[in-house]
């Protein structure tokens, strides 16, 4: 769960209006949708929210916090269950001056565009927590001087990272195809959803471990923002050595162009031992399994095309023969 927020980040937010207006429509949809009075109902048949409560108290009558997880540039993120029925979740601490995005809401008051989002995602929820991609907020609450998130937490699972390296460094394709097509298929609805990840990499997808088949969740929207396919921007958020080229170079980037390209990233990393570097892939440095199908070769050279322009969108990536 960790990501880095550039040191010019609150000036880019400033830059974006946009992207905040509409942010601030979703807001206004979400609060319809969430009247301040709703009974609660178990994880596994309802992902409702409740208004948030300022009492300490009250958070710890309905959670027990145990083990550090993560921390990152804006928050910490503690593994803990709900004391109703022992639900495993994940509760996340927003300290409110380290909130690197902030949108205003129907009141005029500036939150945090994780939160808005999180929201606008359980709002629009097909009733069951846990069926969707990204992972579930079941309940927030404002301390004043933080935010607590508190989300589903898979189990068991472990991020795409540990579960690379768990299997040796790299993947055999087939079990990389599995990860990537279900990736696609949640970015693809993400940005159907005006949603902009901007951060999508092996460390922010939690692979459920449960079953045979690995499944796909995505975590940590703390980066994220709300746009629409024409949404420019010039500052990157994000881990830098997977920048965009288009953004490398100091341009503008779209968000299907740079989604496309961290599917790139998430893959080849999946499918190579060690990391991958933008400014070494740039410079032909960095080296590809020659044993790849022509057909995941393609793939993967698609999305790590130069040119933005040129990139297929998501909807195109879907479609490819590697996936079909």
């Amino acid at each position: 769960m960790f990501f880095w927020c550039f040191p010019h980040l609150q000036t880019a937010v400033q830059t974006q209006r946009g992207a905040q207006k509409m942010a601030e429509r979703s807001l206004r949809e979400t609060a319809k949708s969430h009247p301040r009075k709703r009974k609660r109902t178990k994880p596994k048949t309802s992902s409702k929210i409740q208004q948030p409560t300022s009492n300490v108290r009250e958070f710890q009558g309905r959670y027990v916090q145990e083990h550090h997880l993560g921390k990152g540039g804006c928050g910490v993120v503690f593994a803990g269950y709900r004391i109703t029925d022992h639900f495993p979740v994940a509760i996340k601490h927003i300290p409110k001056d380290k909130i690197p995005i902030q949108v205003t809401d129907e009141n005029g008051k500036q939150v945090s565009v994780e939160l808005a989002i999180m929201l606008k995602l359980a709002a629009e929820a097909d009733g069951s927590v846990g069926t969707s991609a990204p992972v579930s907020l079941l309940d927030w609450f404002d301390f004043g001087t933080e935010l607590i998130l508190v989300q589903e937490r898979p189990v068991p699972a472990v991020d795409l990272y540990d579960y690379i390296k768990e299997n040796g460094g790299c993947l055999p394709e087939e079990k990389a195809k599995v990860i990537l097509k279900q990736l696609v298929d949640a970015a693809k609805d993400l940005e159907e959803k005006r949603i902009f990840h901007r951060d999508i990499k092996s460390d922010n997808i939690l692979i459920e471990t449960g079953s045979d088949v690995p499944r796909v969740r995505i975590i940590d929207f703390g980066l994220s923002c709300f746009a629409t396919e024409r949404s420019r921007f010039r500052f990157f958020y994000g881990t830098p050595i997977h920048t965009p080229p288009e953004c490398y170079w100091g341009k503008k980037y779209r968000p299907g162009p740079t989604t496309v390209w961290q599917m790139g990233v998430v893959l080849y990393e999946a499918l190579h031992v060690g990391d991958f570097n933008t400014e070494t892939f740039l410079q032909k440095e960095l080296k590809f399994n020659k044993h790849l199908s022509p057909h995941c070769r393609n793939f993967l050279d698609a999305c790590l095309t130069n040119a933005p322009k040129k990139r297929p969108t998501l909807g195109d990536l879907q479609l490819h023969p590697w996936l079909r």
